[in-house]
C-alpha cells in the first residue's frame, strides 16, 4: 500500500475520531506541532524511518518529546502507529490530518511570495481576494524571494498565479525559443 493512501487513511480516522471526542482543534494544533519538530529537527524523522532502531524504543522517545503536551489522542494515534510498526508514516499522517482538517473546515491554504515583505493592509486585501474566489476562510502564508526580481506569486491550493518579472521574463525567453528568435538555453 502507498505512503500517501496508508497516511491518508490514519488521518481520516483520526480525524473522525477527534470530532467525536470534541477535542478536533487540540488535535490539529498537535498535528502542527509535531510537523514544525520534525521540520527542526531531522534527526527525529530519521529516527522514525530508520528500521534498526526497535518500535518500543521509537513510541518511548515519542512519549518523552511530547508526552503532557499534546492531547491525549494525539499520543494515542503515536502509540498505534508504533505497535502497528508504521511510525515511520507520523509525518505525512500529520500533514494529512492537516489536509483533512482544512477540507473539514472549509479553509484554504494560500502562499504570497513576493520580493519584499507585504504590509499588513496587502495581507488582508490578498486574503480578501482569496476568500472571494475560494468561498473558503484563508490562510494565507508570507515569503519572500529576491529571484523574483518584482511583482508576486499566489499559491491557492494545488493553483499557482505567478505574476513576478522572473515569470515574465521566463516566459518572454520560452516565446523567443518557440519562434526560433534564439537557441535553447
Amino acid at each position: 500500500m502507498s505512503e500517501f493512501r496508508i497516511a491518508s487513511r490514519y488521518a481520516k480516522s483520526l480525524l473522525e475520531l477527534a470530532v467525536e471526542k470534541k477535542c478536533l482543534d487540540e488535535v490539529n494544533a498537535d498535528m502542527y506541532t509535531f510537523t514544525d519538530v520534525c521540520k527542526n529537527n531531522s534527526d527525529l524523522v530519521l529516527l522514525l524511518k530508520s528500521p534498526v532502531i526497535a518500535h518500543y524504543k521509537k513510541l518511548s522517545i515519542l512519549k518523552e518529546v511530547f508526552n503532557g503536551k499534546v492531547n491525549d489522542m494525539t499520543m494515542a494515534i503515536f502509540d498505534i502507529l508504533a505497535k502497528k510498526n508504521r511510525e515511520m508514516y507520523l509525518p505525512e499522517v500529520a500533514a494529512a490530518f492537516k489536509s483533512q482538517y482544512n477540507l473539514f473546515k472549509g479553509i484554504v491554504e494560500s502562499t504570497i511570495t513576493t520580493v519584499n515583505p507585504i504590509s499588513e493592509e496587502v495581507r488582508k486585501e490578498i486574503s480578501a481576494i482569496v476568500k472571494k474566489i475560494t468561498n473558503q476562510e484563508v490562510v494565507l502564508t508570507e515569503k519572500t524571494n529576491p529571484e523574483l526580481i518584482g511583482g508576486f506569486v499566489l499559491k491557492i491550493g494545488d493553483k499557482q498565479i505567478d505574476d513576478s518579472v522572473s515569470g515574465k521574463l521566463k516566459e518572454l525567453r520560452f516565446q523567443f525559443v518557440d519562434k526560433g528568435y534564439v537557441s535553447k538555453m
